[in-house]
């Protein structure tokens, strides 16, 4: 009986073992992102890396750089299983990526470029007054910082290297406002859903720009699944993302991204991106 006993107890040990080692081996979920949407929110990211766990019964990784290159990178190398980035990369690299959701922003799924200069100038009125200027872009890859503008001056018939008097990219959209700001830029193109955030929680900086002009409305900036993701994981991300406006703990994050929740999406969002890329030749 003692035999049977210890025999019994092994296969329990071995038994609790096993789940244990199969639980601890279960793959994290890798969500990409950059500063463009979240910038020094470290406490926020965790909260919404806690939040998804819940839901997603797996572990959830935040991989954070400073580039869309480098996250679109990480979803070509199977490094990323889903990434938050621009309508631009989106189109440019759609054979690396699906759509997912696409966050819903003051009652609609869109958002706007805006043309800013310095608020002490009171004369420019559009980017054809910003000849011979230093002009600030956010990121190559950025359809609001980068391809709206350049498909402004398109219409001018003009390009960044002939009608600006220098350029330069800030890495972000908040380095945009700071730069145009503090004088360093004459003119500077921003996503309107950053700089709107940014005249909430730091108006003295946002003061000091003027918007000179808002482009037309963009499919906003959406969440991707790599081709590579299972598609039962893709379906329970983007329904875990489209039910946080249905409970409290979600409500309260998506308050904090000042978003008014997620949706499915649909591809003839991103259309106007794609005719501004053609006519750019911006690939």
């Amino acid at each position: 009986m003692g035999r049977w006993l210890a025999v019994l107890a092994l296969c329990c040990a071995l038994t609790i073992f096993g789940r244990s080692m199969a639980a601890a081996e279960v793959a994290p979920v890798r969500v990409g992102l950059t500063p463009v949407f979240l910038d020094d929110q470290t406490a926020f990211v965790n909260a919404w890396r806690v939040y998804l766990e819940a839901r997603l019964k797996r572990p959830v990784v935040f991989v954070q750089r400073a580039r869309y290159r480098e996250i679109i990178d990480l979803l070509r190398a199977g490094k990323l299983d889903f990434a938050w980035v621009c309508g631009y990369p989106y189109v440019h690299h759609r054979e690396v990526m699906d759509l997912l959701a696409v966050p819903v922003y003051q009652g609609k799924p869109v958002y706007r470029s805006y043309l800013i200069v310095p608020a002490a100038d009171r004369t420019t009125r559009s980017i054809a007054d910003l000849k011979a200027k230093i002009f600030a872009f956010s990121d190559r890859d950025s359809n609001s910082g980068y391809l709206s503008p350049v498909y402004d001056l398109a219409g001018l018939r003009e390009t960044p290297g002939k009608f600006f008097a220098r350029t330069f990219f800030t890495g972000s959209h908040r380095a945009v406002v700071q730069a145009v700001a503090d004088g360093l830029a004459q003119g500077g193109a921003v996503d309107g859903y950053v700089w709107d955030i940014m005249a909430a929680q730091h108006p003295e900086l946002t003061a000091e720009t003027r918007i000179v002009a808002k482009s037309r409305e963009f499919g906003f900036p959406p969440f991707v699944a790599a081709k590579t993701v299972a598609p039962d994981d893709v379906e329970a991300m983007r329904q875990t993302l489209i039910a946080m406006g249905g409970d409290a703990e979600g409500a309260k994050l998506l308050r904090q991204l000042h978003l008014d929740g997620f949706v499915a999406g649909e591809e003839r969002m991103f259309d106007t991106i794609a005719a501004m890329m053609s006519a750019t030749q911006e690939r």
